[in-house]
């Protein structure tokens, strides 16, 4: 018997102490952002992303709208910004300027093994509540391909990874303030 009130006992004693570490670790908690935005959410409530247009000597046709996607897509999933047309708190507007094919890693007969695809994006950033963050920037990325492939072979791939790490620089630049 004298057991059995001991067992109660210790128990009642270890769920005792786990609702304390509970209600500790719950009140004493701390808050981390992972996406990196530094946002005043009173002050800044909306976004405006313009279409990006492909100026570069070289158009892949579908680059300007997959870029424009992908940046609107980064914005609407790690903030808690309303996209909207016009007149956005935020806006970002720009044009591809550089899609550029260059040989790279030139072996001893004089043929390159790798073959760089570099893009190239100018940004204008406007911050209607706090203008001196405003600026024009070009931001750029690339990747290098075996030369034994043919360009439209990797190009999707290859654009994606560049994409993709273009639009992080302009996120950085603009809001997570890195």
């Amino acid at each position: 018997m004298l057991k059995k009130i001991v067992n109660i006992r210790l128990s009642t004693a270890n769920w005792l102490i786990l609702s304390f570490l509970t209600v500790l670790a719950t009140a004493c908690s701390i808050s981390y952002k992972f996406n990196g935005a530094s946002i005043d959410y009173t002050k800044v409530k909306t976004i405006t992303i313009r279409d990006f247009t492909n100026q570069a000597p070289y158009v892949n046709p579908t680059l300007a709208p997959q870029f424009t996607e992908d940046l609107k897509d980064i914005y609407i999933r790690q903030t808690r910004l309303q996209l909207v047309p016009s007149n956005g708190d935020l806006e970002l507007e720009g044009e591809i300027t550089g899609y550029d094919f260059a040989p790279m890693a030139v072996k001893e007969d004089a043929i390159a093994s790798q073959t760089r695809l570099t893009i190239t994006v100018r940004v204008r950033y406007s911050n209607r509540v706090n203008p001196d963050e405003d600026f024009e920037q070009s931001f750029s990325a690339y990747r290098e391909f075996d030369s034994n492939l043919m360009p439209q072979q990797v190009e999707g791939t290859l654009c994606e990874e560049i994409i993709e790490e273009i639009v992080d620089q302009i996120y950085n630049a603009t809001v997570a303030n890195w």
